[in-house]
């Protein structure tokens, strides 16, 4: 299990990060998701960190509290020593059903990591998330109110999920004009069936140096190849192990996947399963860990032979022609203005490249 940095920071994450969304969900949309109780979390969490992940992601709204509540008992129940791992949490989300009960005001923010701390039962949150864009509020008070916390002792870093590259570049700018700690990472999905952010987000990550979290790396399910074309939404099982019902997909259909697109990735990366006798789920996972820009990968799991399974990607080294197969298979179709940069960009970029090569030969 490799350590990366999260973004510039000092923060070493582990390449897999364990995400609690499975747990405790009783009603709704959560209980689709995943229901595992004390017990069960347990196991994954202790599975997960004889494994040398260090990282746990979470949410005040997963559950409605119920998974910062079972993560926060489960790390104290397995006596695991606080700065063994990084503990991750994220504020946004409707907790009430008062007005001010949501969003990303000054007034919520701090609401939120106080009960967020008393459910996880710590002192500190390490990485501490606004989990989705406000429009109603402000950046600045946003920001404000972050580096409260951070001053406070009370969250050690901030990132943000699910903005576009101008919300974050414009926050990072008001917290430079300001002296405000910054965003160090963004979590937000990527997979194979899903490379939207290459076009904005990650150009902008690159240029700013925030670490990437990925969600859904597997695109709900929908890449781990049970279910073929011929059968939509009647999954057969050859690759993992499902619960009752045959895959959250069946009643949960998130986040939107262009299935052809993704039919067509898992035709090809189910030969490069066979070729190295693993899961087509694995390789999925594997092809992520091969991007540089990402920090880490978040997997959920419902039971311990899936979270395994998950886990041994990270010793899954794909060829450079593999790589190119998938990315083949997955490329983005050319937009504006991508593809002006590309053409008028041709001549300065290989300008660029030829200098580099005199620098390395003299």
């Amino acid at each position: 299990m490799r350590l990366n940095p999260l973004g510039r920071t000092g923060l070493f994450v582990s390449e897999l990060c364990l995400g609690t969304m499975t747990f405790g969900g009783a009603e709704g949309m959560w209980r689709q998701i995943g229901a595992l109780q004390q017990s069960e979390a347990e196991k994954l969490i202790g599975q997960a960190l004889d494994a040398g992940i260090n990282f746990i992601d979470t949410a005040d709204v997963y559950a409605e509290g119920v998974s910062e509540q079972i993560t926060g008992q489960a790390l104290k129940n397995l006596k695991i020593p606080r700065e063994n791992v990084v503990v991750a949490s994220k504020v946004f989300g409707g907790m009430g059903d008062g007005p001010n009960a949501r969003g990303l005001s000054r007034n919520h923010i701090l609401d939120g990591v106080k009960a967020s701390l008393k459910r996880l039962q710590l002192d500190h949150i390490d990485l501490y998330q606004v989990h989705g864009f406000d429009p109603a509020t402000p950046i600045e008070e946003t920001m404000r109110a972050l580096d409260q916390l951070v001053r406070h002792g009370h969250v050690r870093y901030v990132g943000v999920s699910n903005w576009a590259a101008w919300q974050i570049v414009k926050a990072l700018g008001i917290a430079e004009r300001l002296g405000l700690s910054r965003f160090e990472s963004l979590q937000a999905y990527y997979s194979v069936a899903g490379r939207d952010l290459e076009r904005e987000l990650i150009p902008m990550l690159r240029s700013e140096g925030l670490g990437l979290m990925v969600w859904s790396p597997l695109a709900g399910g929908f890449l781990s190849g049970k279910y073929p074309r011929e059968q939509e939404g009647q999954p057969t099982i050859p690759q993992q192990p499902q619960a009752e019902g045959g895959g959250r997909r069946m009643a949960f259909d998130f986040p939107p996947v262009d299935k052809e697109k993704a039919w067509t990735c898992i035709d090809v990366m189910r030969p490069i399963a066979q070729a190295h006798e693993v899961s087509v789920a694995r390789v999925a996972l594997a092809w992520l860990l091969h991007q540089p820009q990402v920090s880490s990968v978040i997997v959920g799991a419902k039971r311990p032979e899936q979270l395994a399974d998950n886990i041994a990607a990270t010793a899954l080294a794909l060829s450079p022609a593999e790589l190119q197969q998938i990315n083949d298979a997955s490329a983005l179709a050319p937009e504006y203005p991508g593809w002006m940069f590309e053409r008028q960009g041709e001549y300065r970029r290989k300008q660029m490249a030829d200098a580099r090569s005199v620098g390395l030969r003299g």
